[in-house]
């Protein structure tokens, strides 16, 4: 008996070792991706590009990732590729090396491209990670490895405003090595993954209780329709919130980054609160509550100053994020036998949507103004009552993957 409690508490304990080593290569790969938008400014200025042709470096990068992420995990569902994690950051490390010494306009969307690919390879198969070394505490874990990205992702403007705005574009490089050590924390992961293949398999086939087929396929597309709502905000902050508190209040190039630093790290914080929240109270409430919580935030920041923006964005940024994790895992729970398939997809639809929102608002900023974008994307979380038709879902136990 103490010989199994001991052997029990051993494999807790490696578990969140191995949580913590994918958070932290996610906050890696992550943090590398961050660093596009938020030389934007820089970008445009070395290139002279237009708002349109920044959102369309963004719609590159991010249909690159959505159109490959979901074969990738219908891919991995049939023979799972462990060793495919330091690839995935090697491909970005020399993306992000392109990146900086881009001589044309084309060679850039190439690069850009090639980080597309890396974060593609890389997204599937670490949330199955993830959710492999949960036991059973999948909400938990969905945060654990998505707050690693979106802690990478605030760490981004910080870089662009200490070491590339004042160095320039081709400091982006020196960046890039991060990306050597994240493969050699993946190499233990995948180590640790490679090892446990047959309890991958089992967690694959795990019997979830799931509504009915047509059952699913409406609640997936009400998740569209909610990620939908979801990214095409954040690619208005993500992409554009420096634009608008330049043209808006006449700030900085290092204060617009530490304002969009003060986002990304509310959305960091929130990402840790919406998985485990979502295993106490069920899924759904928490995807209701923190879409359609945003809207009063949302509706208000396009009409204050320049304090009271940068107030709002937390709660907009803490409520928006508490909601992917639950999304995420409401959806493996969906389709249980597909944990590959519906995590590229996810994550797929999160960066499609992400890019095609970032080039239509980028359209529509250089028709109009930036100012006029923001007006429009404020009733955006309007959207998010929808999730009030998503099917109920019973919880089920938590267990450990032997």
């Amino acid at each position: 008996m103490s010989q199994a409690i001991a052997g029990a508490r051993s494999g807790a304990g490696m578990g969140l070792t191995v949580l913590g080593a994918i958070s932290f290569s996610h906050m890696i790969n992550d943090m590398l991706q961050s660093m596009l938008p938020a030389v934007y400014p820089v970008l445009k200025s070395n290139y002279g590009l237009s708002l349109g042709e920044v959102g369309y470096i963004s719609l590159v990068y991010q249909i690159t990732a959505s159109i490959l992420q979901p074969a990738i995990g219908h891919f991995t569902d049939r023979r799972a590729m462990p060793y495919s994690l330091p690839v995935a950051m090697a491909v970005t490390g020399v993306g992000m090396v392109l990146v900086s010494t881009a001589g044309s306009y084309a060679a850039l969307l190439f690069a850009v491209a090639l980080i597309g690919v890396g974060s593609a390879i890389f997204h599937p198969e670490s949330s199955r990670v993830a959710r492999l070394a949960s036991g059973g505490q999948h909400g938990f874990a969905q945060s654990i490895f998505q707050v690693g990205g979106n802690a990478g992702s605030s760490l981004g403007p910080l870089l662009a405003a200490f070491l590339v705005a004042p160095r320039g574009q081709g400091a982006i490089g020196w960046v890039a090595l991060a990306a050597v050590l994240g493969m050699v924390v993946l190499g233990f992961v995948s180590r640790w993954y490679s090892l446990h293949a047959r309890a991958a398999a089992r967690l694959v086939r795990a019997a979830v209780a799931a509504p009915a087929p047509r059952h699913v396929a409406g609640a997936m597309a009400l998740l569209m329709v909610l990620m939908l709502s979801k990214f095409f905000y954040l690619a208005s902050m993500g992409t554009y919130y420096q634009f608008y508190l330049l043209s808006r209040f006449h700030v900085s190039y290092q204060t617009a980054q530490l304002c969009l630093f003060v986002f990304l790290a509310s959305v960091a914080v929130g990402t840790v609160a919406g998985g485990p929240i979502g295993d106490r109270i069920g899924r759904k409430s928490v995807i209701l509550g923190s879409i359609v919580g945003v809207l009063p935030f949302s509706v208000a920041l396009p009409h204050v100053g320049f304090i009271a923006t940068v107030v709002l964005t937390v709660p907009i940024g803490l409520l928006l994020a508490s909601a992917f994790p639950a999304i995420v895992v409401y959806a493996q729970e969906l389709m249980p036998n597909r944990i590959g398939t519906v995590s590229g997809m996810m994550f797929g639809l999160a960066f499609g949507f992400g890019g095609i929102g970032a080039a239509l608002l980028g359209d529509l900023a250089d028709t109009t103004s930036i100012q006029f974008v923001y007006l429009v994307c404020s009733f955006l979380p309007a959207l998010g009552l929808m999730a009030a038709f998503l099917p109920g879902k019973r919880k089920t136990p938590a267990h450990s993957v032997g």
